[in-house]
């Protein structure tokens, strides 16, 4: 955890490219203008998430959520600087509430779907926290002196999950099981941000299943990926 957050405050601090300052005179008033401005940002971001191809027969069931924040450096490349290709370094954390039981005997992993009239529950889910990179290709319409502007931010986010749990409360008894090997550590997706001014609408959908192979129903491999819709919210 260390690591992850040094790597943040080094991205966070990291000094800016030289620049090209103009001044320019509007109504008596001298502006400094940037002309080789950045959108570097922090981001932070709220997500209802979904789980794509289930297992047949399983469902969620209560209010799944993901919340994401890190920061993107900004590097334009062309004239006009409102095209340009962002890397950043996040964090993600994910909660899915849904059906399907996970439990271990003698080191194996079990996968079952919950059926409340025989199993009573009130609560089923798993959890992620991921270290995330994120690359964009991002078109804006601002400028040096604009900073309310239209975006679409199109791009591909690889994460590592570090951290997995596990939670069912119900009958006969609760089950808790932490940093199981059955999903899969490395995680990735393409991502889309599309909005105006700070707050953007966020999609993200997974390439990749949330469980390994080893990871059955039946003998048949679960496939469930994660499908992620919300808001994000950026700051310069």
């Amino acid at each position: 955890m260390k690591f992850v957050l040094t790597l943040l405050l080094s991205l966070f601090i990291m000094p800016s490219a030289l620049c090209q300052l103009t001044v320019e005179k509007e109504e008596d008033v001298l502006q400094v203008v940037d002309s080789l401005y950045k959108e570097d940002q922090f981001y932070v971001g709220v997500t209802y998430n979904l789980l794509a191809f289930k297992p047949k027969g399983s469902s969620q069931n209560g209010f799944s959520s993901g919340f994401h924040f890190g920061f993107i450096k900004d590097m334009p490349i062309n004239k006009d600087r409102d095209l340009a290709i962002g890397v950043g370094l996040g964090l993600s954390f994910n909660s899915y509430n849904q059906d399907i039981l996970i439990t271990q005997e003698s080191n194996v992993t079990n996968f079952s779907i919950l059926n409340d009239t025989e199993t009573p529950f009130s609560k089923n889910k798993f959890s992620m926290h991921l270290v995330e990179l994120p690359i964009e290709f991002r078109w804006r319409t601002s400028t040096a002196k604009d900073y309310k502007f239209w975006r679409i931010y199109a791009g591909f986010k690889l994460g590592y999950v570090f951290s997995n749990r596990t939670k069912f409360v119900g009958s006969p008894e609760n089950i808790k099981l932490d940093n199981i090997d059955n999903f899969n550590r490395f995680q990735y997706g393409l991502s889309l941000s599309a909005g105006y001014n700070t707050w953007s609408f966020y999609a993200y959908y997974a390439l990749n299943p949330i469980f390994n192979s080893d990871s059955k129903i039946d003998d048949t491999v679960i496939d469930t990926k994660a499908l992620k819709l919300g808001l994000m919210f950026y700051i310069l």
